[in-house]
């Protein structure tokens, strides 16, 4: 039996680790019988980091979040997302994070990494015993692809997703503010600060929109009308919107850093440094390399699905059972 510990649908209302976790929960559902969702609706007091109550003695346990069950005798499995936290955040949030997220690393037997990168930043951050390591790339929804679009893409740039500050997302303004004639879209990540807006409003005026959070539906929409989407995070654990972007057949402008090549492949332009002027160049340089992008970001978007990754981890499921 698996069972799962759905703790992240409460912590998190969107996100890459919820869209990881409902589209496992999904496959298991349709195509593996003995698994169970544990209980989490009890509203407790630090309830995210207490151990979970599992009333079997054996089977597989796979936490959405970095926690436990009270029950050793069974088998655990976490899945390792990123290391933002230890790169970026100070302060208490930092420490308990890391006690929460080692000691469930350090008490796994099987610990799931999305990306090579990831199971590098492991080794570095948590050290464990590289036999109980597994990479499984996180996968992209068929949802996006490429449409019969009646007009040409639009010099609409996309930025997607959160805009916390590895994401660089004042960095792609100052881009923007080097192409008149140039949109910028946003997507996602709540909606504009007044400190945003200001900064929007100074450089380019007029030329940007939020789209808010949009559907997959929608959200592929946009790939296809737009002229590539912008993507210059810092660090990035696996990297979603690239392969989202690439299977709806939108070139990619991205950072050589990370997980990004590893995801992108030679499917993106990759630069080496976060700078608007490089971005610039790259963005421009889309028109005329704008076929060849698409084909190969379509060829590497194939690489990757929730098929494949399902399938990679229940292979760990049952190399536990």
């Amino acid at each position: 039996m698996v069972l799962f510990d759905p703790i992240i649908f409460e912590l998190q209302g969107g996100g890459g680790i919820t869209v990881y976790f409902k589209n496992i929960l999904s496959r298991i559902n349709e195509s593996y019988g003995d698994s169970l969702i544990l209980d989490v609706s009890r509203k407790r007091i630090f309830k995210r980091y207490r151990d979970c109550e599992v009333n079997v003695d054996k089977g597989v346990f796979h936490s959405s979040y970095y926690r436990l069950p009270k029950n050793r005798k069974i088998k655990v499995v976490t899945t390792v997302h990123d290391f933002t936290y230890e790169k970026y955040i100070t302060g208490p949030k930092r420490w308990v994070h890391c006690w929460q997220k080692y000691r469930a690393i350090r008490n796994s037997d099987i610990v799931i990494c999305v990306s090579n990168n990831t199971a590098k930043d492991l080794m570095s951050y948590c050290p464990i015993d590289p036999d109980k390591i597994r990479v499984i790339h996180n996968g992209v929804s068929d949802s996006y692809h490429p449409l019969p679009m009646s007009k040409s893409p639009t010099k609409e740039v996309l930025f997607v997703g959160s805009r916390v500050g590895y994401k660089n997302f004042y960095l792609a303004i100052d881009t923007l503010a080097k192409l008149p004639g140039y949109s910028l879209s946003i997507v996602g990540g709540g909606a504009l600060s007044e400190e945003e807006k200001t900064y929007l409003d100074s450089l380019i005026p007029g030329r940007y929109k939020w789209l808010g959070r949009l559907s997959d539906k929608e959200l592929n929409l946009a790939y296809n009308r737009a002229h590539a989407l912008l993507y210059p995070s810092s660090y990035e654990g696996f990297g979603i919107p690239v392969i989202e972007a690439m299977r709806a057949g939108c070139p990619v402008v991205a950072v050589n850093c990370s997980s990004i090549p590893e995801v992108a492949g030679d499917a993106a332009i990759l630069i080496e440094n976060a700078d608007a002027d490089l971005f610039t160049e790259a963005l421009l340089k889309v028109s005329n390399t704008r076929e060849e992008l698409i084909n190969a970001g379509l060829e590497q978007a194939a690489k990757f699905s929730w098929d494949k990754c399902f399938q990679e981890t229940l292979q760990v499921y049952e190399e536990l059972m």
